[in-house]
């Protein structure tokens, strides 16, 4: 037997159990050379086919077509962009600025300014509830606005520390806020406009990036001192199961369909878990990123997840996308 034959053998043997493929494979990286410093969140309009990144770092907010896959605006003038909200029926924009403390209604087409809405400082994340269209933002020392349609403020819950990320539920009134200066989660009644219920993180604080299970009753909290992802049952807030996960954590999502959770940290890493029960957690990948990349969106009607990349010495900030396997 000649040395080819048997290398060829040995290729076409079978060598074992076949990888698992990942569950997140990287499609494209869409590059945005001009933009410089810290990159904060990210919003969709799924049916229009575009992603809004806040730059916090730049004072803009980009707009990306991604079907064309390519940024196609620059909208400016803005103070520190974190939060974004696309609002698909009204067409607008809601940009959440932490330089002025304001909220900014853009139209959602021109982005042209429509209204300015004060709230004090440090405006943070914004949230859509769908019961009744307003939009809820964290700002400030502690508290949560809800800003009608027409820009009212209708109501202003105090926290007694700023809140973080947020879920609402939606077969229920309750909020649940990351309120990591306390090293709480806050449960707020958006009825009764009051917090009902304190819940501790335990040993694991600074609290920032938050999603809801809402069949299964489960919140996720991940936890940056130490890096752990904590799952709370929304009952009692009982933390029912404690996992390792990426440092400096700033989005968690949680994939209904897939059964997965997905997590961003810029320690440089996107951490998944899959979810075996309620309770059962296992970590099944764990896909290398970019130092600083912290934030980034999920998309269950584009089956893709994506990460907002900033500059980092030679490389340009970029958007990464993901094509999400099932």
């Amino acid at each position: 037997m000649t040395s080819q034959m048997l290398a060829l053998m040995l290729a076409s043997a079978p060598s074992g159990q076949a990888q698992a493929p990942s569950p997140l494979r990287l499609e494209r990286k869409i590059e945005i050379p001009d933009v410089k410093g810290r990159i904060d969140h990210m919003t969709m309009d799924p049916r229009g086919g575009r992603l809004f990144m806040a730059a916090l770092g730049n004072d803009t907010v980009e707009v990306f077509d991604l079907k064309a896959g390519k940024r196609v605006q620059t909208v400016r003038g803005l103070a520190e962009p974190q939060g974004v909200l696309f609002r698909p029926i009204a067409n607008r924009l809601l940009v959440a600025s932490g330089g002025d403390g304001s909220v900014r209604v853009l139209d959602g087409s021109s982005f042209e300014p429509i209204q300015k809405i004060v709230l004090g400082q440090d405006a943070d994340n914004l949230r859509l509830d769908p019961a009744n269209a307003r939009v809820w933002v964290g700002y400030g020392d502690g508290a949560l606005a809800a800003i009608d349609a027409k820009g009212a403020k209708l109501a202003d819950i105090p926290l007694g520390a700023h809140p973080e990320s947020f879920q609402l539920e939606t077969n229920g009134p309750r909020i649940f806020v990351n309120l990591p200066n306390a090293r709480k989660v806050g449960v707020v009644d958006r009825d009764k406009g009051t917090v009902i219920a304190r819940w501790s993180t335990g040993d694991a604080t600074a609290n920032f990036p938050m999603a809801l299970d809402e069949g299964h009753k489960r919140l996720f909290v991940g936890c940056r001192s130490p890096a752990r992802l904590l799952v709370l049952n929304t009952e009692d807030g009982a933390i029912v199961a404690t996992l390792p996960t990426v440092g400096d954590c700033d989005d968690v999502f949680y994939d209904e369909a897939a059964k997965r959770l997905y997590v961003s940290g810029g320690e440089g890493a996107i951490v998944v878990y899959r979810q075996a029960d309620a309770d059962r957690y296992e970590q099944v990948a764990r896909i290398a990123t970019v130092k600083g990349a912290r934030t980034s969106v999920f998309s269950a009607a584009l089956g893709r997840m994506f990460l907002a990349v900033p500059p980092d010495g030679q490389n340009p900030a970029a958007l990464w996308v993901y094509e999400v396997s099932r």
